[in-house]
């Protein structure tokens, strides 16, 4: 029996939690916004798969990145329902469930640009791979706060606060961009290992899953 290649299991996936979160969401014009990174990412993915196949661990973490998009699409990350419990449950001051949505802007991102350095460039495994990776990533969490605020400037300049989730926090922002950097480094310094064996199995593909 021919094996499933990862990417076709990563787009049905992704298919599957798009559909979901399609249903009922919280705002429309919010889940277009939230959703379209990520399927910008998979389509990406799945245009550059002859050319560039990557290792079944990147697309795993992909598709967990892509449900916490997808479920952050459909809510908000201001009103997921699990962290508004955890929050009334545990007495928290806000719905932390944009923190989540961050940390995973560092935690998926960072295998994937390391994958792409080293499969594409001539730096070796060591501290400057990682320090370079998660540099990557930082800057592009940064790039990301200033896209939301383009956003509010030009589409919802009375409701800036509500649209980008502040929930009154004055340092929103910077605590958002912390949690990209501990995603990234915690994903160097735990994943590393099983990211290099991922990439021992990768083989050129022959159809076009």
């Amino acid at each position: 029996m021919k094996k499933i290649s990862p990417l076709l299991l990563l787009v049905i996936f992704c298919a599957v939690v798009t559909a979901w979160s399609l249903i009922r969401p919280f705002d429309y014009k919010v889940w277009v916004f939230e959703i379209t990174a990520g399927i910008i990412g998979v389509a990406a993915l799945a245009l550059t798969y002859r050319r560039f196949p990557f290792s079944g661990w990147v697309y795993l973490l992909v598709g967990l990145h892509f449900a916490v998009l997808a479920t952050g699409a459909k809510y908000t990350y201001a009103e997921m329902p699990l962290f508004n419990w955890l929050r009334d449950a545990l007495g928290l001051a806000r719905n932390h469930f944009d923190r989540v949505g961050h940390f995973f802007q560092g935690f998926t991102p960072v295998m994937v640009t390391r994958e792409v350095l080293l499969r594409k460039s001539d730096l070796k495994r060591g501290k400057m791979l990682g320090f370079l990776c998660i540099s990557v990533c930082l800057a592009a969490s940064a790039f990301w706060e200033l896209l939301e605020w383009w956003v509010v400037i030009f589409f919802y300049p009375d409701s800036g606060q509500e649209w980008l989730g502040l929930q009154g926090d004055a340092w929103d922002t910077q605590k958002d961009m912390f949690m990209a950097l501990c995603g990234a480094t915690l994903a160097i310094l735990a994943l590393s290992r099983l990211h290099d064996r991922s990439m021992e199995m990768v083989k050129r593909p022959s159809p076009t899953p």
